[in-house]
């Protein structure tokens, strides 16, 4: 039997090309994971030595418990940065790929994600499995360093021309800050009396071990629809 050997130059073609364009957008979305966790750490560094002495009720702290994840936890909240380790691209009907900027090169429309979310910080403290966090903001970062963010009211509105949006550390200052703000704008509310009428005795047994299954959210109870989403 002849062996056939296998020498498709296209697919090689599309291998190398493909290939080499997500982990360069890899590279780009980690290293605006990594501005971002710097200018975290520099904003626990600037509260500790102006803030901390006279307000020792609020703490400020980073948490770096895993690769691609940081917690900035400050006073009852916390915003947890994910980034995902793969890329992707836009689904078709998204309107980013109605943008000239897109249009000149499809390649533009894959990217990397860093997903925003907002927890309460008595969550992560007591082992509270069943409470609930909140994204709150996701930023896009493709393969010229560009970005854009879904998220919500002031996040939403921080990117608003991917064609000329460069991720840099003044970015992840505005999108750092409008994360904070918003956290602490976004309030704890008391959940509906049905929601909580009943308990059980395993949920007091759980309660005493730190993983209770009373659910905790920010708007438990009430629907999550004050601002809506926006994408610029």
């Amino acid at each position: 039997m002849k062996d056939i050997k296998y020498n498709n130059s296209e697919t090689y073609k599309k291998l190398i090309q493909k290939g080499n364009l997500k982990q360069n957008i890899y590279k780009n979305t980690l290293e605006a994971f990594e501005t971002l966790k710097k200018q975290a750490l520099q904003f626990q560094g600037y509260w500790e030595e102006h803030y901390a002495s006279k307000n020792d009720l609020i703490q400020v702290d980073i948490k770096v418990d895993i690769e691609h994840e940081f917690k900035l936890e400050f006073s009852t909240d916390v915003l947890l940065f994910m980034m995902h380790s793969n890329v992707f691209e836009f689904p078709r009907a998204h309107e980013v790929n109605r943008l000239p900027y897109v249009r000149e090169d499809k390649n533009r429309s894959y990217c990397g994600v860093i997903n925003i979310y907002n927890f309460l910080s008595d969550s992560f403290k007591y082992n509270r499995i069943n409470d609930s966090g909140y994204l709150i903001g996701r930023i896009y970062i493709n393969i010229d360093k560009h970005f854009l963010i879904e998220g919500k009211r002031e996040i939403g509105l921080i990117a608003n021309n991917f064609s000329k949006n460069n991720f840099d550390e003044t970015a992840a200052i505005s999108i750092l800050d409008a994360g904070i703000n918003y956290s602490i704008d976004f309030d704890l509310l008391t959940p509906s009396y049905e929601d909580i009428k009943e308990i059980s005795v395993l949920d007091i047994l759980q309660t005493e071990i730190q993983s209770t299954t009373i659910k905790t959210a920010k708007r438990m109870g009430f629907r999550f629809q004050a601002d809506e989403d926006i994408i610029k």
